[in-house]
């Protein structure tokens, strides 16, 4: 897992795990923080090995890891923050030793992490991440879960 931890180490991933989480620090509804990324991150492992999927593990976890990095920018300018996090990854994926094929993948999968319809159908990584993203979700312990406007609530552990 050496490239991960390059990841989970690189300055521009921290600075801007740091960004979003000031600005969610007082958000009732799910947060970003490294919690939710481990978390996707390791149900991405899991969805991966039961379906078969030959994805190098820190694939999956580089991945899932900067899937959401770019949240910040959502709340500073309005970019979208697939589209903001595919542009970080594009940055940090080379610099920690993801190969050009590695990080394409990684950018796409990133990029459609949060399709409204239908990304749980995709292929490989990208599809394994979108069900990931959404099983994260602790809708059944949540404090806020009657007001939130979640559409895909993770009302049960249903994997």
């Amino acid at each position: 897992m050496r490239r991960v931890n390059a990841i989970l180490n690189y300055p521009l991933f921290i600075e801007s795990l740091r960004r979003t989480c000031e600005y969610e620090e007082d958000r009732d509804f799910c947060r970003h923080d490294i919690g939710h990324l481990i978390d996707v991150a390791r149900l991405s492992y899991i969805f991966g090995m039961e379906s078969g999927a030959c994805i190098d593990k820190e694939v999956i976890y580089a991945a899932a890891l900067l899937h959401d990095i770019g949240r910040w920018r959502q709340y500073e300018d309005g970019m979208p923050h697939a589209e903001a996090s595919k542009r970080i990854a594009a940055k940090i994926l080379p610099e920690c030793g993801f190969s050009g094929v590695e990080a394409a993948e990684i950018q796409s999968a990133i990029l459609s992490h949060s399709r409204k319809r239908g990304g749980d159908k995709q292929p490989g990584l990208a599809g394994i991440l979108y069900r990931a993203d959404k099983m994260s979700r602790r809708c059944f312990d949540c404090h806020v879960e009657d007001i939130c406007d979640w559409k895909i609530k993770n009302v049960r552990l249903e994997y």
